[in-house]
């Protein structure tokens, strides 16, 4: 599997090539795996946690996990899915063994962004979602960036369907508000 330029021995192999060699125990395979979907995982949980450099010590500990538990895996083509599961998991045992942070409302603030082109819309968004109850936030995470249904949100966080769909309205809702005032001069522009 080698390219000819000595490359990675799995640069263009399927993932589920790739999975099916780390379940039987390959290091090298699950390596390459958590090159692959690192970014996405950590990315997932410092939306979910708000905090950079716990969002990566959980993202350490779903990957252990995963390594651990990968043999019982019943699909390779379950991987992405499987370990979204994990990684919402670790974070939902996370908030039950440690209190909420007590935060007012006005501790975050928006700042005008200094170039647009510098992604600052994600930074944006990033903040909007900082005001956003921890249930708020992971059901609209869940529906939004991971593109999840409410039935399986419920399903994976132990939530009822309908404070799911309440969670996800309402935060919808707030971070619509809150992006609105954030960009009171885009309104002015589309109305003249």
């Amino acid at each position: 599997m080698t390219n000819a330029g000595g490359g990675a021995p799995f640069g263009q192999a399927a993932e589920a090539a790739v999975v099916a060699l780390a379940m039987s125990g390959d290091r090298r395979a699950f390596t390459e795996l958590v090159r692959r979907r690192q970014s996405w995982l950590r990315n997932l949980l410092r939306r979910l946690c708000r905090d950079p450099a716990l969002a990566d010590d959980l993202a350490q500990q779903v990957l252990l996990r995963a390594w651990r538990s990968l043999p019982t895996l019943r699909s390779v083509a379950a991987f992405g899915s499987w370990l979204r599961r994990l990684a919402i998991n670790t974070w939902l045992a996370h908030l039950r063994t440690t209190p909420p942070p007590t935060l007012p409302l006005d501790s975050v603030e928006f700042s005008a962004p200094t170039d647009p082109g510098t992604g600052s819309e994600e930074l944006d968004l990033d903040r909007a979602l900082e005001r956003l109850s921890r249930d708020e936030r992971l059901c609209v995470v869940l529906a939004c960036n991971e593109g999840m249904s409410h039935g399986e949100i419920s399903a994976v966080t132990g939530l009822p369907l309908g404070t799911v769909k309440s969670h996800v309205r309402r935060g919808a809702e707030r971070l619509r508000t809150l992006l609105d005032a954030y960009h009171p001069d885009e309104d002015h522009a589309h109305a003249g």
